[in-house]
């Protein structure tokens, strides 16, 4: 069997992918870290108004580090993929992507990359819905084989 006949169908561009629900975790949990939080601050009579401003300042950084954590995607468009992870954001082309790994025990995605090094994609991560992340992994593995045909055509 041809590893072509094994791909999945490549998704219409441009795509995002991006785990789904690990990010909505994330938000909500990030609304519901800041609410608490704030209505402590509200609720504690014995609080002095500099005491609930920081309150309500922790509140706001606590949901702002989860915010960050759901953060990561990878778009992929004709011209290339936009990989944003945590703190840093890469923008590659099609031809420097030499492969998609998922790996059992993997956390996310790694590219392999035409210089040598390998890049993580941690906006496809297998944490709460590994079948979306297997899917996902394919998808893109897809649109680099599909893109680098177009190359070497």
């Amino acid at each position: 069997m041809s590893d072509q006949a094994a791909l999945p169908e490549a998704p219409a561009l441009p795509h995002t992918f991006r785990p789904g629900r690990t990010r909505a975790v994330l938000l909500a949990a990030a609304v519901a870290i800041f609410a608490v939080v704030s209505a402590l601050a509200l609720l504690l009579d014995r609080l002095s108004p500099g005491e609930r401003i920081s309150f309500v300042l922790t509140g706001a950084l606590l949901a702002s580090v989860a915010v960050i954590l759901a953060r990561p995607r990878v778009v992929a468009e004709e011209s290339g993929v936009t990989v944003v992870n945590f703190a840093s954001t890469r923008r590659l082309e099609w031809a420097e992507i030499i492969r998609v790994n998922l790996r059992v025990g993997d956390p996310w995605v790694f590219l392999d990359l035409g210089d040598g090094t390998s890049l993580a994609a941690i906006g496809i991560q297998p944490g709460i819905d590994k079948q979306q992340a297997i899917a996902d992994a394919g998808a893109l593995r897809a649109l680099v084989e599909a893109h680098a045909r177009e190359h070497r055509d």
